[in-house]
């Protein structure tokens, strides 16, 4: 094995090709809640978080009413956005909920618990919050022993409202 990657490393955004600016603005922005940091006119805009410069990049350079790739094919499988507590992760749903978006998928996966969903342009989205690294479910070696259940959205939703 090589010498392994700075473990301060981190993926620092995604950026997306969108068919409709506006469109993609008002589910990242709208349901989500980035907030729009910069935008190149009627092309591209950049949104984040907390005022960061970008977590998202959108753009239309290439794919201005462009339909989204047929299934099977290679491309993004989903964006992971992690959100800093459960109670966050609550808000997201209840944002989500509030939209009419439909959720893909709910899973607990031991370490973490996601939500799942398409953006407009059939974008992958996984919103997400680590349960504490002491929590984690490990195998008698010490690895990690990961799972896929069921996320119960009832409980999730009794968190305290962040807003």
């Amino acid at each position: 094995m090589q010498t392994p990657v700075a473990p301060e490393t981190r993926v620092g955004h995604v950026h997306l090709k969108v068919s409709d600016l506006e469109r993609a603005i008002a589910f990242y922005s709208g349901v989500l809640g980035f907030e729009v940091q910069a935008r190149y006119g009627n092309e591209a805009a950049f949104l984040g978080a907390g005022g960061y410069h970008h977590h998202i990049g959108l753009n239309t350079w290439e794919s201005l009413g462009a339909t989204p790739p047929p299934a099977g094919h290679t491309g993004l499988f989903h964006t992971a956005f992690l959100y800093p507590t459960r109670a966050d992760l609550a808000d997201a749903l209840r944002r989500v909920n509030a939209a009419g978006h439909r959720l893909t998928g709910a899973s607990d996966h031991g370490v973490s618990q996601a939500l799942y969903l398409d953006d407009p342009d059939r974008n992958g989205v996984e919103l997400y919050w680590d349960r504490p690294e002491a929590e984690w479910p490990r195998n008698p070696d010490g690895s990690l022993a990961m799972y896929t259940k069921r996320l119960d959205l009832n409980d999730l939703l009794k968190e305290p409202n962040t807003a």
